[in-house]
This record gives C-alpha cells, sequence and structure tokens, in this order.
C-alpha cells in the first residue's frame, strides 16, 4: 500500500534520480539512434545511387557527396549515438543533416514535410545538449582514461 501512495509524487517530482535520468538517456538514445537509421539510414545506405541522383543539393556540392554525408549521418552517427561513442559529436552530424532539410531544404514548404526533420532535430539536440549519459561508451572511456 505504501508503495501505491509514492506513485503520485514519483509522476509530479519534477526531476528523477540521477540513474533513473541515465536510464532515460540510454533508452532515448537507442530509440532515436535506430528510427533514424532504420526510417532513412539504411534506405539511403540501400540504394544509394539512387538517393546520390535524387537528393537535393542546396549548396552545389553534387549528389554524391551530398548522398554520402546524409548516409554518414543517418547511418555512421546514428549508430555511434546508440552506442554512446563519441555521441555529441555525432549528435551533431545529424543536427547538420537535420537543420539543412528543415531551414534550407524544406524552408517554404508545409509543416507536414518539416515534421520529421524537426523531430531529428530536437531529439539530437537533447543529445548534444544532455549528453549520453553514465550507460554509454563515452562514459565507459572517461572512467578509465581517470583511473
Amino acid at each position: 500500500m505504501n508503495t501505491l501512495r509514492t506513485w503520485p509524487t514519483v509522476l509530479l517530482a519534477p526531476s528523477s534520480s540521477e540513474l533513473g535520468t541515465d536510464f532515460a538517456l540510454l533508452v532515448f538514445r537507442l530509440l532515436a539512434g535506430f528510427a533514424l537509421f532504420r526510417v532513412h539510414g539504411l534506405d539511403k545506405l540501400l540504394h544509394f545511387q539512387h538517393e546520390a541522383a535524387t537528393i537535393p543539393d542546396p549548396f552545389g556540392l553534387g549528389g554524391q557527396f551530398n548522398a554520402a554525408f546524409a548516409v554518414f549521418s543517418d547511418v555512421v552517427c546514428a549508430l555511434l549515438v546508440m552506442l554512446g561513442l563519441l555521441a555529441r559529436p555525432a549528435a551533431l552530424g545529424v543536427l547538420s543533416t537535420t537543420l539543412v532539410g528543415l531551414l534550407v531544404v524544406h524552408l517554404h514548404d508545409s509543416w507536414d514535410l518539416k515534421d520529421a526533420p524537426l523531430t531529428y532535430a530536437t531529439m539530437f539536440l537533447l543529445v548534444l545538449l544532455a549528453g549520453p549519459g553514465r550507460f554509454s561508451l563515452d562514459a565507459q572511456l572517461a572512467r578509465r582514461r581517470s583511473s
């Protein structure tokens, strides 16, 4: 009975324990990275030539470069974020791609087309700002360096 009384308190608390926050960051990183990889990265990787021929080229860098950077962002950076390895630089890589999509490629489009880059930009901005948390390879490497 005592446990039931604490649930409203837990649900209304402004913050959780440090362990809870680190666990939430782990789950968030895994889901955000997997979503980007599965929905956008894997398709770009498997159909690279088609992607290179059809990807927008807002800065005149060429389809091959843009497709390669998109694959790097949506595959490599997504996997690094999931692992928590170089998570902040990887999140910055994803942010660069998603913000170009949001603020350049889809600038004058409807919010229906801006929804995905805005959502991914928001998710990976959180990883950039909060870091990967205790349950990451970055944290393990930092612990090894300090001992």
